[in-house]
């Protein structure tokens, strides 16, 4: 398991986000990448990453929304926010 805290500045404040991933010992395809999101210790949701796309799992909830890489492209392009790619 490795952990990660990322902090952004959106106006005045803060945000930070503790991100929890787990990395099967196997090819991506076997089984998911799992990201669990925290703000301030609390669940936020879980993100799964496959060949096929994403799911984005709320805390709660049983199901999740799962998108198309190409989907996701589209999403993201049209909701961004400019940011320097790392």
């Amino acid at each position: 398991m490795v952990e990660s805290v990322s902090k952004f500045v959106k106006g005045d404040e803060t945000m930070a986000h503790k991100v929890t991933f787990y990395v099967p010992e196997r090819p991506l395809g076997g089984r998911d990448i799992q990201f669990d999101v925290k703000k301030d210790e609390a669940m936020l949701g879980t993100l799964k990453v496959s060949r096929g796309g994403v799911v984005w799992r709320p805390r709660d909830n049983v199901y999740g929304y799962f998108l198309l890489w190409s989907k996701l492209d589209e999403v993201v392009a049209r909701h961004h926010t400019s940011k320097r790619a790392l």
